[in-house]
């Protein structure tokens, strides 16, 4: 599903939720060469992890085709709908034959009939007026418009026909929609008046652009919300910042709940001009909103994400205790931006990192001359701690740092490779403690058996 539909369904969800209304979930499938069970079935799945829950449908515009077929009827019966064999081409030379107008075709009757499409009959004067709640009023001269088919010549109804009917029939108040559709609203709103039914408001949203101001495609990175999900996204987050392209609170807040969406959201706020999806944006507030997630959510969260891409480490994750997995939760949600981004960062709590997969240009980066005694002289602080603590550590490690007279980064960065296999962590206090006393020693031993082996690290001066 495009981020774009994605914006539309959570601002039609937030209107309905706002007003204590009924959202109607319909599949307008009139297309059945595009509209196929994997399209559908995409939809659907988008809107189950959004979390975008629906009252009515979902409705299939296709399965209605006997409705359509009646109200179809009725108007040509009643004569605001007529047959018609016109081609495209002879279309085309009428209007350079009457300049000005749009097309009005001669009704068909009898046999003649038989196999010819169906238009509905636009008034020769006057105004259909487009009531859009973001652009005011849009009028569309009746003289200039085509009578529009609304049926092929095999019967079946075309999309802006059917969408009046369904409009009609569903009671819709409200029709929140891109503004790819503002052409077909007036052909809409035609088949409405002639149907004797009452127009809906219709609010047109802007389409959304990538940062180089162009239309937002994959070509701007996640363009679907499956997408964003497989990147490693809350879908709390999503909907915070998908709400905000367009529209803002009256205080400009920024990082907001789903209720308080609900309950600030209006329709009447949405700006007129394209509004631009940065990903880095949405990287940003997705970490505030995982920071701000209760650490039994945080940890669900981040098994699924590992089950949906790596069941390998799924495995490894779930296998792990209970306690063990909410403390590698809490020493990364400082550090992580996404989902994603979790299990590089604490996997060396659950899985033996291996050293010699170490690319050589960062060991030889961390592990500089002098490491090797560094790291012995830091194993003995970490062996005495006492509490084996985040704290007691920092105290420790710190006061060996001051000894040597060297910087942090000297001590800091050798244990970080030692112990994660990796020059990015959590923060090294609250690794080590995380691991235990025991597989830090060991981790560290090991690195300094390597350096023992003649490596770009030996005993000379640390300083």
């Amino acid at each position: 599903m495009h981020i774009g539909g994605a914006r539309t369904a959570l601002y039609n969800w937030l209107v309905a939720r706002g007003r204590g209304g009924a959202l109607v979930l319909r599949i307008e499938d009139t297309d059945r060469e595009r509209s196929t069970d994997a399209n559908v079935e995409q939809i659907l799945d988008a809107l189950r992890w959004l979390e975008l829950d629906f009252d009515e449908g979902p409705v299939s515009q296709h399965e209605r085709a006997p409705r359509h077929r009646e109200r179809l009827e009725d108007l040509i019966a009643s004569g605001a709908a007529y047959h018609d064999a016109t081609t495209g081409a002879e279309v085309q030379e009428w209007r350079r034959l009457n300049p000005g107008r749009g097309y009005r075709g001669e009704p068909l009757s009898g046999a003649a009939a038989e196999g010819a499409a169906v238009r509905l009959r636009v008034p020769g004067s006057g105004r259909t007026v487009v009531d859009d709640a973001l652009r005011g009023e849009i009028a569309f001269e009746n003289a200039l418009q085509d009578d529009p088919v609304i049926a092929r010549g095999d019967g079946s109804v075309l999309y802006n026909f059917a969408v009046a009917v369904d409009d009609a029939d569903m009671a819709i108040t409200d029709v929140i929609r891109g503004d790819d559709h503002l052409s077909n609203t007036p052909k809409q709103l035609l088949v409405l008046a002639a149907l004797g039914e009452p127009a809906p408001r219709y609010a047109h949203l802007p389409l959304l652009h990538g940062p180089d101001g162009k239309k937002l495609s994959k070509r701007h990175g996640a363009a679907s919300v499956q997408a964003l999900r497989a990147a490693g996204y809350l879908p709390a987050a999503v909907r915070n910042y998908l709400t905000l392209l367009g529209w803002g609170a009256e205080d400009d807040e920024t990082v907001l709940t789903t209720p308080e969406l609900v309950e600030r959201f209006s329709i009447d706020r949405v700006g007129r001009a394209s509004a631009v999806f940065d990903e880095r944006k949405l990287r940003w507030l997705n970490g505030r909103h995982m920071r701000a997630e209760a650490l039994d959510r945080y940890e669900a969260e981040v098994a699924a994400q590992l089950e949906r891409g790596d069941p390998a480490a799924a495995a490894a994750f779930a296998a792990a205790a209970h306690e063990a997995r909410r403390e590698a939760c809490e020493i990364v949600r400082d550090k992580a931006q996404t989902l994603v981004e979790v299990w590089p960062l604490i996997s060396f709590l659950f899985v033996e990192p291996r050293l010699d997969a170490v690319d050589g240009r960062v060991w030889r980066k961390v592990m500089k001359p002098g490491s090797r005694s560094l790291l012995v002289a830091a194993a003995r602080e970490i062996a005495d701690a006492d509490p084996f603590d985040a704290d007691r550590l920092e105290d420790g490690l710190r006061a060996l740092i001051d000894a040597e007279g060297v910087s942090a980064t000297r001590v800091l960065q050798p244990i970080r490779l030692a112990i994660t296999g990796s020059n990015v962590s959590p923060g090294i206090f609250e690794s080590l403690a995380a691991l235990g006393r025991e597989r830090s020693l060991a981790r560290i031993d090991r690195a300094i058996g390597r350096l023992g082996e003649g490596s770009a690290a030996d005993d000379s001066d640390p300083g």
